[in-house]
């Protein structure tokens, strides 16, 4: 089943599409804790699972999506959309990605108020943050390993025995510690220090 919904969407065609904003629905269905929990979703299911884009491809995505507005998981959605199928697909892609937020959210506001204080309730959210956390994170690594190394074929997150298959880029390095000094010990705005990335990024790599 997989292979025949890779193969549609590899050869873009209506039902490739429709096999899209299903897998678009599946990330948003299962994604818990925001836009970088997404990042670890959809590299798992687009890049490792389905084979849609690959590994370089998707984090210049990510890259684009966190630096403009707007919920980086929604912006995943629609630039792959776009980027495969055109403006229709950007749209269909992005409605898929949104609707099970939008019909748990609707579920939830309709009960929540009276089992908020449940204790199963309560204990269910104190699992939850951990949990979300701990994606994050790895999400995270993923990123900062991709931007400041060189990662050599057969290079697995996971794997201790592969970190000497990575080699840090000492120009990108440096920016990434000036950029995180600016951001903690200034009041400069972010977008300055994105557009500052940007400008770095087409000068020097």
């Amino acid at each position: 089943m997989i292979d025949f919904m890779i193969s549609q969407i590899q050869s873009q065609t209506a039902l490739g599409l429709l096999c899209l904003v299903a897998v678009f629905f599946y990330v948003g269905l299962i994604t818990i804790g925001g836009g970088l929990v997404a990042i670890t979703v959809m590299q798992q299911v687009l890049v490792e699972r389905f084979q849609i884009i690959n590994i370089e491809m998707f984090y210049n995505m990510v890259a684009i999506s966190e630096s403009t507005p707007g919920p980086m998981g929604i912006n995943m959605a629609t630039y792959v959309g776009t980027e495969l199928y055109g403006v229709g697909g950007g749209l269909a892609t992005t409605f898929g990605q949104v609707l099970p937020s939008i019909i748990c959210i609707i579920i939830i506001a309709s009960f929540f108020s009276k089992f908020q204080e449940k204790p199963v309730v309560k204990a269910g959210f104190s699992a939850l943050r951990p949990a979300v956390t701990g994606v994050i994170a790895v999400a995270a690594a993923h990123v900062l390993i991709l931007a400041l190394f060189v990662v050599m074929p057969g290079f697995d997150l996971h794997e201790l025995s592969t970190w000497k298959q990575i080699h840090l880029l000492g120009p990108n390095t440096i920016f990434y510690l000036l950029g995180v000094t600016v951001l903690f010990k200034t009041k400069l705005h972010p977008l300055v220090v994105v557009a500052a990335g940007a400008l770095f990024g087409v000068v020097f790599c």
